[in-house]
């Protein structure tokens, strides 16, 4: 063979001729002239390397090899038409569903606001948003079980690529009726003499609280752990200490009865979105990573308050 691929075009002639039995019958049903099916015969023949036809006047009749090599030929168009035929249909499929993972205060604040700014076009039909713990965020979406992920830091996985990072600051949450409900800001010293109320986790948003109380040489009273900033502002709420939180929480479920105050140390809480390692961005996870990244900008700007006191 003079080539490693033969010509469809010349596998259709010659099937047709085959199926039909004379190259009139088949240039009629290929829509094209005698002429040129003749031509596509005898240049797959020459590909080939051996004759395909026995040919005697107007009847037409396949070699062994030809008949051994139609098998073969009708097979690989076959597969052909069914390639077509699945094309066509994840053409007209619609998108797949997307997945995002996220940290229960972002998956109640961040997701839902960038999801609403999205317009129709842009908004898969389907979206499951589940909230998890940071580990667990990370590893859906190493395991490619999460389009998106959206987790605190620190994060070194190779399984993620990260897109965008965020720094938001930490609040203090007490009942509107605590002693510090009247104060404008919250002091390192007050937690001397107060519960600490905050996620039990030592690797993430803890270890800075807990540095930056060392670095004033303070030590809490006592301590509450939590496993979420929801269930820290809820233990707030009862007037059972001082919940350290980041200031998303509050914005995306306002809890009555609470109060968020700034605090005066250095304490704020790092984000960022990440997606499988080495998987194409579709469209739309991308167009949702940036809306993501413009809605955290525009609530990190904006003036709104970020807790639900009336």
């Amino acid at each position: 063979m003079g080539s490693n691929y033969l010509e469809t075009k010349q596998l259709e002639a010659f099937i047709a001729v085959i199926s039909i039995g004379s190259m009139t019958g088949a240039a009629r049903a290929l829509g094209r002239s005698q002429s040129v099916i003749t031509r596509l015969i005898q240049e797959l023949e020459e590909e080939v390397g051996f004759a395909l036809l026995h040919r005697n006047g107007p009847r037409i009749t396949p070699t062994q090899q030809g008949l051994a090599f139609h098998a073969q030929a009708e097979m690989f168009l076959a597969g052909l038409r069914t390639i077509g035929a699945r094309a066509r249909e994840i053409a007209k499929a619609p998108p797949p569903p997307l997945h995002i993972a996220a940290l229960p205060s972002l998956a109640s604040s961040i997701v839902p606001e960038a999801l609403a700014r999205l317009d129709d076009a842009a908004l898969p039909e389907h979206v499951h948003l589940n909230s998890a713990s940071a580990e667990n965020v990370i590893q859906a979406t190493a395991g490619h079980l999460a389009d998106l992920g959206l987790s605190t830091l620190p994060l070194d996985h190779p399984g993620v690529e990260v897109h965008w990072t965020l720094a938001v600051p930490c609040v203090a949450v007490v009942a509107s009726h605590h002693p510090l409900a009247q104060r404008r800001q919250v002091e390192a010293g007050d937690f001397a003499e107060a519960t600490l109320i905050a996620s039990h986790n030592p690797y993430r948003l803890r270890r800075a609280i807990n540095a930056a109380l060392e670095s004033e040489g303070i030590t809490p009273a006592s301590t509450i752990d939590s496993n979420a900033s929801s269930v820290s502002v809820a233990l707030a709420r009862q007037g059972l200490g001082i919940a350290v939180v980041e200031s998303m929480t509050l914005r995306g479920l306002p809890v009555e009865g609470v109060i968020a105050l700034p605090l005066n140390v250095d304490l704020s809480y790092h984000w960022g979105v990440i997606t499988p390692a080495g998987r194409p961005l579709a469209p739309t996870t991308a167009t949702l990573i940036e809306t993501l990244r413009t809605t955290a900008e525009a609530l990190m700007c904006s003036n709104a308050p970020a807790n639900g006191q009336t």
